[in-house]
């Protein structure tokens, strides 16, 4: 994976606001249509290995489940935020938080990093 890839990643999760979160694939999706390349699986290997100084915890499956080795913590910071989640509080209610960035959000969170 590339240094690119990487950082585009990073700075669109950056970029997600508390409260709301967003798909593997949707992080993949604005970034195929900035890059040309990468998917679902690229965006949690990104984040595995070098998502500690995002809010990782945002990015959630297409069920709205986090990561399952980080799921108690991703959750008890999802619930802090004012994330909406599913009635039994095992994964987010992605109807109600799902984010999708515009432009704008996007190129100011790669102007921060």
């Amino acid at each position: 994976m590339d240094d690119d890839y990487l950082e585009q990643v990073l700075d669109l999760v950056a970029a997600v606001p508390a409260g709301r979160a967003v798909t593997y694939g949707s992080v993949a999706e604005v970034l195929r249509d900035r890059l040309g390349r990468g998917g679902p699986r690229q965006v949690g290997q990104v984040l595995a290995h070098a998502g500690g100084g995002v809010p990782w915890w945002r990015v959630v499956n297409a069920a709205g489940s986090p990561p399952a080795r980080h799921a108690t913590e991703a959750l008890d910071r999802l619930r802090a935020e004012g994330t909406p989640l599913v009635a039994d509080g095992t994964r987010v209610a992605l109807r109600r938080a799902l984010w999708w960035p515009d432009e704008d959000a996007f190129d100011d969170a790669a102007e921060r990093g």
